[in-house]
């Protein structure tokens, strides 16, 4: 008998042991080395030994409830905007308050990119996410002459607007779309007319194709085995270099064979291909690779969700639907009988359709965090930031946040009406960082609605498709819908 209880204590202590070696793991790998900076950390939890909070993460994201991973920390630690966690295999801080997001946001000196790992693999190292400092800015400012300012815009508005009323008008046509996928095509088409030039419909088409796997891999844990999404996104990404490094080696020998300098107007690939540092370096072609596969996803992404949701929200919501209309039908009316066509002007009039806009994003939030990385220890509302942690900016919380707006899950254009504070809006980002695409973005999402807003509406067929989160909200269908033509009364 005496064996066997020593047998039996032996198993319970080794169990206990194991537990608690196993509960404190990310404590002796990530807080203990701190030494007494540990005590100032902010309150919260990083999971699992290794995997961290990502499979709560996940499974709230796959969920019908995402923000349920948010307001289990609310719950345990009190509303105090910043947690720590263990999230995309790095030590991390959650902020999740207007101040610290702009705070963090705005503070180059204490922070720099700090995307997942996975992320900067996908997208690539030399792209923006990864640069940062002065090199960031200087390509930056040259990048954005080519999508930026009014002149640049008035020349792409007429594209823009013809492509806007072909498709339009194509699917009415074509019976049951997915309209998120119809609405993608376009927008990825106007984005590559302007980074690229024109280039043919097979390779606009697998473009997308890789584009969409690859986005299903940048919110994954970075598993690199068959038939994870990372794997897949990576395989995608080795198909887009190999098209993008065509379509450099096809303008690198089109500009020596025929174009002069000054003979061509300029877009984003021949200002990459022209660039020279301080010391006459020039781009290579991976950097110019990296930087053009960047703007090209988030140049189409982000505006074809939310353009979706637009529509989506306007069909489903007759009376805004009705006050939006009523403003495009009266841009029309003022109009000079010889106009033909949009002016970037009557845009900038869009006053009630720049706020349906505006509520979209907030309530969509179509990118929910952002990644930084102090570079050095920072405190922040009382607690201590180390350096090297990553810093998860969760947009997401200040957009549906109750005491800022309330109702916060509800449509409502008119919340517009009141000025918010600086840091509770943030759909581009701000600070050096702010997307440089925000107002081409607008543009495009302003003129589809006018026309659609006009002419068109949409019979969506299954409207109580579930919603996935991850990369981006989405109608589980992709928004299986009609689109008609209104009669003209």
């Amino acid at each position: 008998m005496g064996s066997i209880w020593m047998i039996f204590i032996a198993i319970v202590g080794a169990h206990l042991v194991l537990r608690a070696l196993f509960k404190n793991v990310n404590w002796l790998l990530y807080e203990a080395k701190l030494g007494v900076k540990q005590y100032s950390l902010p309150p919260g939890d990083m999971g699992l030994p290794l995997i961290g909070n990502m499979w709560s993460f996940l499974r709230a994201f796959k969920s019908n409830h995402p923000d349920s991973f948010m307001t289990s920390f609310v719950k345990r630690f009190g509303k105090i905007g910043i947690y720590k966690v263990l999230m995309f295999g790095n030590p991390s801080v959650i902020v999740t308050t207007p101040e610290a997001c702009k705070k963090v946001l705005t503070d180059d000196e204490n922070f720099i990119p700090g995307w997942p790992q996975c992320t900067v693999e996908l997208i690539g190292e030399k792209s923006f996410i990864k640069m940062y400092s002065e090199e960031h800015k200087r390509l930056k400012r040259l990048t954005s002459s080519s999508i930026n300012g009014y002149e640049t815009l008035s020349v792409y508005l007429k594209y823009i607007e013809e492509n806007v009323i072909s498709s339009l008008e194509k699917w009415t046509h074509m019976g049951e779309i997915e309209f998120l996928t119809q609405i993608r095509k376009l927008i990825f088409k106007i984005i590559v007319h302007i980074f690229l030039g024109s280039e043919n419909d097979s390779v606009m088409e697998a473009l997308e194709r890789e584009y969409t796997m690859l986005n299903f891999g940048v919110r994954a844990m970075r598993i690199n085995i068959p038939g994870f999404a990372f794997h897949k996104a990576l395989k995608a990404r080795k198909i887009l270099v190999a098209i993008f490094q065509s379509i450099v080696d096809k303008r690198r020998n089109e500009r020596k064979e025929k174009l002069l300098p000054g003979q061509k107007g300029k877009d984003m690939m021949d200002s990459l291909i022209d660039v020279e540092d301080e010391n006459g370096r020039k781009l290579g072609d991976d950097e110019i690779i990296d930087i053009m596969l960047m703007y090209l996803n988030a140049g189409h992404e982000s505006s074809g969700h939310i353009t979706m949701w637009a529509t989506y929200f306007l069909q489903g919501h007759p009376k805004n639907f009705k006050k939006a209309k009523e403003e495009q039908e009266e841009i029309l009316r003022r109009r000079p009988p010889t106009q033909k066509g949009l002016k970037l002007e009557e845009v900038g009039q869009m006053e009630y359709l720049s706020k349906v806009i505006d509520e979209t994003m907030r309530l969509i939030t179509v990118a929910l965090v952002a990644f930084r990385e102090a570079k050095s220890d920072v405190n922040i509302n009382g607690y201590l930031i180390p350096k090297g942690w990553k810093v998860l900016l969760w947009f997401r919380s200040i957009h549906l946040d109750p005491e800022i707006y309330p109702n916060p899950k509800e449509f409502n254009p008119d919340r517009w009406n009141e000025v918010h504070k600086a840091g509770e809006f943030l759909p581009f980002g701000v600070g050096t960082r702010l997307c440089p695409g925000n107002d081409l973005a607008k543009l495009e999402i302003s003129v589809f609605l006018h026309h659609f807003l006009l002419n068109y509406e949409m019979e969506q067929l299954n409207p109580k498709s579930p919603v996935r989160f991850l990369p981006h909200p989405r109608p589980m269908d992709n928004c299986l819908a009609r689109i008609k033509k209104r009669s003209v009364v």
